[in-house]
Order: structure tokens, then sequence, then C-alpha cells
């Protein structure tokens, strides 16, 4: 199986499918209770503040694991923290069934615990290491110029959400929504099998790799951060992380603002467009499901096309890196807002509320162009770290959202209240968007790990291309 597809792809974008196939999955465990409960609600008898307890649950610890799983990656290796996590969370939603027929309290301890997921071994993950793991496999892997193009791989997030609600609401009509969470743990094994035989932490380290393709990473890093030194990552030096200089960081805090505004719009939409679909606009299960599925759809391609448009503009040197990225976040934030006022005003309207949803999603694509891409961008030697740090603030919506729409919406699902849910989430993204078109600039922060010299770059381009192989730690 590994032989057949590294024939036919590269190892680099072997590593970009089955990041996007994990991050696919990755969310798929945190949205298929949001289907599910719309068909739970005929056998448990709970109101909206017990509903905006179990949609929310899933993210009460999980902030608490994410700068530990950035420092993690760097210790033993993406690969191993971000394969378990996605696992051991899937594999416990097979428990859900239970936990719902126990008590709905027993459904809220069962999502934290898929949030935190805390394995006795130190090496094993929680799954709100994940997303910080990736960013380490980012510095290593890809150059700075096409970094927007594999960070699209992160938006896979998107399709594990469009696909989840269409194919729940199937399996609700066929089988039953336990359904729905034992597909999940079947998919992830599965994922995790072709994970663990295809993916290596660094290009050095991966079997398969071709001369043409290890020579060409290795020049093209080289002048970022010396990724590559005489042949070899620096990142094994593991630097001290300069914490006191991150976090009193003006651009690090621009990129927790502008991240904060976009999982604001993006948690509050992804968690309650089921019920505000049913509720308000009256449509079937299905069609609740394929519904709420488009727009993450959208969200999907068109991080796809402009992160590759954006990796073009910077090959061709059309504009600088810095700007990019700040064009990019002001952009989508300001984006995000203007459609969500446009979805508080559709009222009953069908058709403009689903045009409205799906295009703010959509443009929440541009995450991948802007501060995901940013982070890396200002700190390539401590970038895990800094997407754990922004994520610790940025889960905090994950729960208080839905606890502002149960508060909102208790017994009284009206256009008017739901009004009120989207002009919050949109001065949400407003706010931190108008802040970082006057204040950010993603240039390479001076408390980062010092460039590579000239002598050191010339070197590294003297180096003929390396023998792929060798299974270092952390592989």
């Amino acid at each position: 199986m590994a032989d057949c597809v590294a024939a036919r792809l590269s190892a680099g974008n072997v590593l970009w499918l089955l990041a996007f196939c994990g991050f696919a999955l990755n969310y798929a465990v945190r949205v298929n209770l949001n289907i599910a409960i719309v068909a739970m609600d005929g056998r448990y008898d709970w109101d909206e503040h017990q509903q905006a307890l179990v949609l929310g649950g899933f993210f009460w610890l999980h902030w608490s694991t994410q700068v530990p799983g950035g420092m993690l990656a760097r210790r033993v290796g993406p690969k191993l923290i971000f394969g378990l996590s996605n696992l051991s969370a899937c594999l416990l939603a097979a428990l859900a069934p239970l936990a719902a027929g126990v008590d709905y309290r027993a459904l809220v301890a069962l999502r934290a615990l898929q949030g935190l997921l805390t394995i006795m071994s130190p090496y094993f993950a929680l799954h709100g290491m994940a997303w910080p793991s990736m960013h380490c496999m980012t510095a290593n892997w890809v150059p700075p110029n096409d970094r927007s193009k594999f960070i699209s791989a992160y938006l896979g997030s998107s399709v594990g959400a469009a696909l989840t609600f269409p194919v729940s609401g199937v399996q609700i009509g066929w089988l039953g929504w336990p359904a729905i969470f034992y597909a999940t743990s079947l998919a992830a094994i599965v994922w995790f099998l072709a994970w663990w035989l295809l993916v290596f932490y660094h290009p050095h380290h991966h079997p398969r790799i071709s001369n043409s393709e290890l020579h060409y990473l290795q020049v093209r890093l080289v002048a970022d951060a010396a990724s590559y030194k005489h042949g070899k990552s620096i990142n094994y030096e593991k630097p001290a992380t300069p914490w006191k200089r991150i976090l009193t960081s003006r651009q690090v805090w621009l990129l927790v603002l502008a991240k904060w505004g976009s999982f604001w719009v993006l948690s509050t939409l992804l968690t309650q467009a089921p019920t505000y679909l049913r509720n308000i606009h009256g449509w079937s299960i299905g069609m609740v499901g394929l519904l709420s599925g488009i727009p993450h759809i959208g969200r999907t391609a068109f991080a796809l096309l402009v992160s590759r448009v954006g990796d073009f503009l910077l090959k061709k040197e059309i504009i600088m890196r810095p700007y990019l990225r700040k064009v990019a976040t002001s952009s989508y934030l300001l984006a995000s807002a203007a459609l969500l006022a446009g979805l508080s005003y559709s009222g009953c309207s069908h058709g403009a509320a689903t045009a409205f949803l799906v295009a703010a999603v959509s443009v929440n694509g541009a995450l991948a162009m802007g501060p995901l891409a940013a982070l890396v961008d200002i700190s390539p030697s401590f970038c895990s770290i800094l997407l754990g740090l922004t994520n610790v603030v940025c889960t905090l919506p994950g729960f208080i959202s839905p606890a502002v729409v149960g508060a909102l919406t208790y017994q009284n699902q009206t256009p008017a209240q739901w009004r009120a849910v989207f002009l919050i989430s949109a001065a949400m993204a407003a706010v931190p968007g108008a802040v970082y078109a006057l204040l950010g600039d993603a240039v390479r922060q001076p408390w980062d790990q010092p460039p590579a010299t000239p002598a050191d770059a010339a070197t590294s381009r003297e180096v003929a291309p390396l023998q792929p192989g060798g299974h270092g730690a952390g592989q």
C-alpha cells in the first residue's frame, strides 16, 4: 500500500492528503453530535440550556492541552501526537450512545473527555494537541512560499463537517442516530493505519522520498530560519522557548485576537446551524444535514483557491509575504462580519438565509492564508507553541457561544432572537478584522531562532542530494 501511494505522489503530497483527512476526522468527531442531537430530541427531553451544555462540553477542557501539545510535538514529534490524538478521541465517540442513555451530564462528561483525553503514558496524545502539533510538521516540511497551500490541508476540518452533516442525516434515517458515532470510530481506525505507515516527522526520516524532492526542500528551507543546516534539521537543537518575549509580543496577541473572531464565527455557525435551520426554517432532518454541510464544502474550496493564488503571488514576487497575511486576515474577518449581518436580517427567507450562511462560512477558508500561516511566518521555530497558545484563548468561543445562544433562544426560537445571535458574531469578527488591518505585521520576530549565516546557507546548497531513509526519533 505504501509503495503504491508513494509511486504516484510525492512525499509532501502524501503528507498533505493524510493531514487533510486527519483534520476531517478531527472535526467530524466534534460536530457529529450537532446533527445527532436534532434526532435525539425525540428520545431525550433536554431543554435549550441542557443542549447547550452538551454541545459545548467538548471545549471545556480542550483549551488546557493546546500549549502542552505544541511543546510535546517539538519533543516527540507531531506524527505520534496528531495520529493518536485523532484516533483516541474518535474511538471514544462510540461510547456516546451509552452515555446519552445514562444522563445528559454523562454525555457532557464524555465530550469533555474527548476534548482532553488524557492517556496514562505522557507520549500518548491529547485531542487538543492535534492542531498545534501539525504546525511543527509544517515548519519542517514546507518552504515559506508554499505554506498557504499546505495549510489549506487544515481546512479538511470543513470537509469533515460538511460530510458529517449529510451522511449523518442518511445514517439517522437508515440506522438510527447511534450509527453516527460508530461510523466515526471506524473511519478513524482506517485513517490511523495509513497515517502511521506513510507519514514521517521530517523529510530526512522518510524512507521513500526521492532525492530530487529532498534536495528541493533542503535548498528552499535553508533560507527560512536555517531549517536545514549541513543536511540536518537544526530543530533537534531545541532552543529554549522565550516565554516572556512571546507573551509580550504584540503580533502574537493580534493573531490571537484575529483567531478569536474567526473561531467565534465558525463555532457559532458550526454548532448552531442545524438547530437554526430546523427551528426557524422548518427543514426536515435530511435537509438540515445537507444544508449544514454545504457551507463547509464552500470553506474548503475557498481555502484551496485563495491559498494557491496567494502562493502564486508570493513566488512571482507580486506581493510581500507580511502584506499578504495582513490583507488576508483583515479582509476575511470583515467580510464574515458583513455576511453575518446579512444573515441576521434574512428573516424567514430560505434562499437569503442559505446564501448568507454559505458565504459567511466559506470566506473563513482564508484562515489558511491568514493567521494560520502568519504564525509560522513570525516564528518557524516556535510555531507549534504559538498555535497552542492562540488556541488556548480561541477554544473559549466553543463553549461560550453555545451558552449565549442557549440564553438568547431559551423557549424563544424566533427570527428576532437569532438575529441577536448573528449580530453578536458579526461584531466578534469585525473588531479583530479592523484592529489587524491597522496594527498587524506578520514579519519574523526578533525573539525567534536566529537565521542561518550566509556561510551556512551556501554550504547547504553545496550539499549533494541526500539519500532518503533513516528513522530518527519522532518519525
